[in-house]
């Protein structure tokens, strides 16, 4: 990385605006940047960083950039910060506007602007500086890829403040850590640390959850086992607990099954009494249940005596039906022909109530008579209602006339207003037609343009796109020539040297006796030797195969650099010099107007059909109109023939009529009359024929009765039972006989007549003796099934216990691997001797290298006395690995760097900062830095030191750096001619750049 040019404006105490060419004071290869206390010389170096990174190192960065701003500016003029400079090989320009407080443009008072960032690099071949972005994020992420290094490494490398380092000279190994793991980002490392710990964490808990299970086995098999099981007493995560657990579980299952064979024994001895106990007491119940059954029958036969009045009348009762039952037929007959009778009064009374008061004393004969009289009229009106009907008919198409009529009269007027507009309609669509043919004309007309204009637009884009390319060629040609030529004269160089000690190479080859294949001599007295740095066969060949590797790169980036030349040529004679921006407006116009004449062509072929319907709607009108005329004539003869027939029907249905309303009201009437006298006679003629039957019923009823023994009809009536009577009745007696057989059988039995000789059973007795029997094998039973149950269950637990302690074997020994990881690398482990953290391990080695490249330094600076090593020894109790100690050459000791002078101090912090500045470089990528500066501290050294830091200073030029000092020492300026000199004033300070004394 080379600063070239830093602009500042409105920047700090800078109140206008600075120029600091820093090209020009890198010539000299070191530069003095020096003012009085308070004038803006740190201002300068935190243009830098916010140029850069957006912010200022430390705590001078605000919130929002607004302290940024100068208090010497003018309300109006914006802080602006800009810097050129050179990274991996591209010239970038970086600007950076903080927010800021400015004047509102309308009225009064002030606004906050939003900040603002620009990053634009450099092209060579075209000369002219290339917008790359105006994000912040994206500014900030290039800057931070192309340098390698976060805001804080570069602080720490390339400003060097030498404060810092002196304090971390003096610093415990705590606070070089901090210092260190924010250089070399080491967090990765103690995220190791954490996330070991962590899984060791994680590993115990499960570990401990399932000990803890284990031990929760372990209980419920106590509480199962009861007093036969002893727990261990560890915790869970304790070793041995496992195999306690287990062989206490053993001893338990043991005793449990010893008490199930006791409790076997004992169950098969109550069963056995149980049963003796059973048979006495079913014994017991046999006599007891015939006792009583015999004492039962002996009372059910006292009652059957008591109740043998009851069972005669109930026979009786039941004899007097069986008789009765021969003058049911003629009952039922008697009881039909009766309502029979009772249904057909009623039918003729209501048809007589229906006819007018002279037919109430007719006979069936005279209403019979009155009924053929009547349908006798009705027939004559026949001829009188179709008459009737061909009037209704008339009148309707008279009607139907009138409407035609109407209709006619309303398709005559539509049809003439639509005619008169005929001409106006048909020129219209003539002239849409037209347009149309027109509107197609015009679209074929510019489809011929678009395809030209398509393909010059093609080739335009095709040739912006290949002038980027042949850009990118041509820089790809000038690099690749540069590392061709620079690969040549590496070669050039290495062939150089070989040759130079070719005698060395061929001296090697020589054998006693053998000749020298340049001067045939045998004796080789002095043959040459091979120097430090000797280049080889091998060597000079790598440095051939790159050069020719590299021309042959040269020479494919200039064919394909030829290949876009020409391929930009073809598409520029296509194009033109046309812009693309205005072929492509010219061929969007193109396109829209072909859209727009395709669009209004389209309407050509609907224009058309509309126009044939049309003329088909006026040929259908002229049609129409002839008919309606046509129509109109034949309806005035039509109207005069139905108005003759409507005159004559009329007078011949007032004659038909009579006094009623209409010829259909009479017939009617008519109808009504000879329905109802018909439906009289019927009823008449019904009511005699069932009084005659009635009377055949009674006499039939009478003569059976008196067969069957009873005095009257009513009589045999009563003696009937239904249904249900007749069943209960007949049950009774059923029921009585089936008891007397019953109480017989019983009292005829042997064992029961034997069983009632006997004394009377003690049922309560037996019964008790058995339920203490039962009682004993149900405590028997329920011993063994506990006994039982308690076996099952330890063998379950002890099953599950031992499938635990299997399933958490796996997991204790990676508890153990982890944790003996996480303590080695936490320090806390025994085997890690010097209780070294991973990450301090990790900073160690870098401390290890910051060191080294420090001591090539200090060693010049302090004229060879001092040397900076690393010390991973423990100090006190605390841990070990970031420890710095110098060896003092003249005492021969090595002791803490706290022990160094105040000059001492500055130069070996100096060395410190470049050796850091080194490794840190490396560690970013390998960025080369060109330039560096340093902070403070050369007023505590000495002429002689002043010198030799100096030279050190003055030897990094070797490598084309350049150093910017910051000092108040006075005697710098003497020495260092490129200054950069700030001078405050009440207006802001300025600064002034010399290059020479």
């Amino acid at each position: 990385m080379r600063l070239h040019r830093l602009g500042l404006t409105a920047f700090g105490p800078f109140g206008g605006s600075q120029s600091v060419d820093f090209d020009e004071l890198s010539a000299a290869g070191l530069f003095l940047l020096h003012g009085p206390t308070g004038a803006g010389k740190t201002s300068v170096l935190d243009a830098v960083c916010y140029a850069l990174y957006g912010s200022v190192p430390g705590a001078r960065q605000s919130a929002q950039g607004l302290t940024l701003r100068s208090d010497h500016a003018a309300p109006g003029t914006r802080t602006e910060v800009t810097l050129e400079l050179t990274v991996a090989g591209r010239r970038l320009e970086v600007t950076r506007r903080p927010p800021w407080e400015r004047p509102k443009r309308r009225g009064t008072g002030t606004t906050v602007e939003k900040a603002q960032s620009e990053l634009r690099e450099y092209d060579a071949v075209a000369g002219t500086w290339k917008d790359l972005s105006r994000s912040h994020q994206e500014i900030g992420e290039e800057i931070t890829q192309l340098l390698g290094m976060s805001r804080e490494q570069f602080c720490q490398v390339v400003l060097l403040p030498q404060g810092d380092f002196a304090r971390f000279l003096r610093a415990d190994a705590e606070a070089r850590g901090r210092l260190l793991g924010r250089l070399f980002d080491t967090a990765r490392f103690a995220e190791v640390e954490k996330r070991l710990a962590e899984r060791r964490r994680t590993a115990e808990a499960r570990v401990r959850e399932g000990d803890a299970a284990l031990l929760a086995d372990a209980h419920r098999m106590q509480q199962a086992a009861g007093d036969a099981m002893e727990l261990p007493e560890l915790a869970p995560g304790e070793p041995g607990l496992a195999e306690a657990v287990l062989g206490a579980a053993a001893v338990a299952r043991g005793t449990a099954r010893e008490q199930l064979t006791v409790a076997e024994c004992g169950s098969l001895a109550a069963e056995s009494a149980r049963a003796a106990a059973e048979r006495v007491l079913s014994d017991v119940r046999e006599l007891a249940r015939l006792q009583e059954r015999f004492a039962q029958a002996r009372e059910r036969s006292r009652l059957l005596h008591e109740r043998a009045g009851e069972h005669r009348e109930a026979r009786e009762r039941m004899e007097r039906a069986r008789k009765a039952e021969a003058v049911a037929p003629a009952l039922e007959l008697r009881d039909a022909a009766e309502a029979e009778h009772r249904r057909a009064a009623d039918a003729e009374a209501r048809a007589r109530g229906l006819l007018p008061e002279r037919f109430a004393q007719a006979g069936a004969a005279g209403l019979a008579a009155a009924a053929r009289r009547a349908a006798q009229e009705l027939g004559g009106l026949e001829s009188a209602r179709r008459g009737e009907r061909r009037l209704a008919g008339l009148l309707a198409e008279r009607a139907d006339l009138d409407r035609q009529e109407r209709a006619d009269d309303d398709v005559l007027a539509e049809t003439e207003g639509w005619l008169a507009d005929w001409e106006a309609t048909r020129a219209s669509l003539q002239a849409r037609v037209e347009s149309a043919q027109e509107a197609a004309t015009r679209a074929e007309q510019l489809a011929v343009q678009r395809e030209p204009a398509r393909r010059r637009l093609t080739a335009a884009r095709l040739r912006d796109a290949l002038v980027r390319d042949t850009e990118d060629a041509q820089r790809r040609v000038l690099a690749c020539a540069e590392r061709a030529l620079t690969a040549r004269t590496h070669w050039l160089d290495l062939k150089e040297q070989r040759l130079n000690g070719i005698a060395a190479e061929l001296a090697a080859t020589l054998r006693d006796g053998e000749p020298c294949a340049v001067c045939g001599a045998t004796d080789h007295p002095a043959p040459a030797r091979k120097v430090a740095g000797h280049v080889g066969r091998e060597a000079e060949e790598q440095a051939l195969a790159a050069h020719q590797r590299a021309e042959r790169e040269r020479a494919d980036a200039e064919r394909d650099l030829g290949l876009a030349r020409e391929a930009l040529a073809a598409a520029t004679a296509e194009a033109g010099d046309t812009p693309t921006d205005r072929l492509a407006a010219e061929a969007d116009e193109l396109e829209r107007s072909h859209a727009e004449a395709r669009r209004d062509a389209s309407a050509l072929h609907p224009a058309r059909e509309e126009q044939r319907r049309a003329e088909q709607e006026h040929e259908r009108r002229t049609a129409a109109l002839r008919d309606a005329a046509v129509r109109a004539a034949s309806r005035v003869g039509h109207r005069e023939r139905l108005e003759r027939e409507r005159t004559a029907l009329e007078e011949e249905l007032a004659e038909a009529r009579g006094t009623a309303e209409s010829v259909a009201a009479r017939a009617a009437h008519l109808e009504r009359q000879a329905a109802r006298l018909t439906d009289a006679a019927d009823a008449a003629r019904a009511a005699e024929e069932s009084a005659q039957r009635l009377k055949a019923a009674d006499g039939r009823l009478d003569e059976a009765a008196f067969r069957a023994g009873f005095d009257t009809p009513r009589a045999a009536a009563d003696a009937l039972l239904d249904a249900g009577a007749h069943r209960e009745l007949q049950r009774r007696l059923d029921a009585r006989q089936a008891e007397e057989a019953a109480v017989r059988a019983v009292l005829a039995e042997p064992e029961t007549a034997a069983a009632a000789q006997r004394p009377a059973a003690d049922l309560p007795r037996a019964e008790q003796a058995a339920a203490e029997a039962a009682e004993r094998l149900r405590r028997a039973a329920s011993a063994e099934d506990a006994a039982a149950r308690r076996c099952a269950e330890l063998d379950r637990l002890s099953a599950r216990a031992a499938d635990g302690v299997r399933r958490l074997a796996p997991l204790r020994e990676e508890y153990d691997r982890v944790a003996r990881l996480a303590g080695l690398t936490a320090g806390t482990s025994a085997d890690n001797g010097r209780r070294m953290r991973l990450e301090s391990y990790v900073l160690a080695a870098r401390l290890e290298q910051v060191a080294a490249a420090a001591t090539a330094r200090l060693h010049r600076m302090s004229a060879g006395r001092y040397t900076l090593v690393h010390s991973d020894d423990r100090t006190g109790r605390g841990r070990s690995g970031l420890g710095l100690h110098v060896v003092d050459a003249w005492t021969g000791r090595e002791r803490d760097t706290s022990t160094l002078s105040g000059g001492e101090t500055f130069f070996a912090s100096l060395a410190l900062a470049l050796g850091l500045a080194d490794v840190v470089t490396d560690e970013a990528g390998g960025v080369r830095l060109d330039t560096l500066f340093i902070d403070e501290g050369f007023g505590s050294l000495d002429d002689q030191t002043l010198d030799e830091v100096l030279d050190v200073l003055d030897s990094l030029r070797e490598r084309d750096r350049s150093v910017g000092i910051v000092s108040h020492v006075a005697d710098l300026r003497r020495r260092i001619h490129a200054q950069l000199e700030v001078v405050k004033g009440r207006a802001g300070s300025v600064v002034r750049q010399r290059a020479d004394a």
